[in-house]
């Protein structure tokens, strides 16, 4: 199953929707371990404030399969300059807005890598792409197969 959703740039008040309703369809229709739906919500949310904040616009997709799920972001420029640096935990580069907000503490990227299983960024100046996985295992609790 595959599912998208869009981000507007700018739009504080709908920023963390399609995170929610990620949330809502992880509790509500599979028997995912808590902390994996917490390390997967909380990453998904880190990375579609990035698009609110940083973008002029984007879009999440989400795949589900098994034990694994894949979280894709694209937004439209843009761009991530310095990926290394943007990984710095404190390193920001948001607007004075996104911080009058509460935003832009300069620590998505950091806490993106830590709870996902494989974080990738491709970026250039028409955009960037996020993508990341997570695999039920250990790390939340106990090691667990899921079918779907």
């Amino acid at each position: 199953m595959v599912k998208e959703h869009q981000i507007i740039a700018g739009n504080f008040d709908l920023a963390g929707r399609a995170s929610s309703d990620l949330k809502r369809y992880l509790k509500g229709n599979l028997l995912y371990p808590r902390t994996f739906i917490s390390r997967v919500c909380s990453a998904s949310y880190e990375a579609e404030i990035n698009v609110v904040i940083h973008s002029v616009g984007g879009y999440m997709t989400y795949e589900i399969l098994d034990d694994t799920i894949e979280l894709n972001f694209y937004d439209d420029g843009p761009g991530i300059l310095d990926i290394e640096l943007a990984m710095k935990k404190g390193y920001s580069t948001a607007s004075e807005i996104a911080h009058i907000n509460g935003f832009g503490a300069g620590m998505g990227l950091n806490n993106m890598k830590e709870l996902s299983d494989r974080l990738t960024i491709h970026s250039s100046p028409r955009g960037t792409h996020l993508k990341m996985f997570f695999k039920v295992g250990d790390r939340d609790g106990l090691p667990v197969h899921i079918t779907t």
